[in-house]
């Protein structure tokens, strides 16, 4: 008796490029929560380094954001280590941290638009590579 293993040519590569794009996202979480951490730093020792824009609808005192970079940025880090062993409670984590990130600088472009716009992108291409790559597959 013969087994019979049908595997879609596209989907090895579409695994592969996943699963790269998996290490890619632990790091690009990393280093995005580092920058977060600094950027709340930032915040919290000097109001005046950041420049108040207009009236925005869901602004909050300067020192409150840097707190939220703060404690957001080392969960985020944390989060990138975990999701380097592939672990399926770490992959669920991190699209969670991802989208709390891209709300965090939705609510942050006033401050610095550019910045929180590039966040959001590469939380979205995190989210895309941890949900769609599949460890069996790899």
């Amino acid at each position: 008796m013969t087994t019979t293993t049908t595997h879609a040519s596209g989907s090895g590569t579409k695994q592969g490029f996943a699963a790269g794009a998996s290490i890619a996202a632990a790091i690009i979480l990393m280093t995005v929560g580092i920058l977060q951490i600094f950027q709340g730093i930032s915040a919290l020792a000097k109001d005046d380094v950041f420049v108040v824009g207009p009236e925005y609808v869901y602004q909050f005192d300067l020192t409150t954001w840097g707190w939220i970079h703060l404690i957001l940025g080392i969960v985020v880090v944390l989060v990138g280590l975990a999701l380097l062993t592939g672990a399926m409670w770490a992959r669920v984590c991190a699209i969670i941290i991802a989208a709390l990130s891209i709300i965090a600088n939705f609510l942050w472009i006033p401050w610095y638009p550019m910045w929180s716009i590039l966040i959001i992108a590469l939380d979205i291409v995190v989210i895309w590579a941890v949900s769609t790559w599949e460890t069996e597959k790899a």
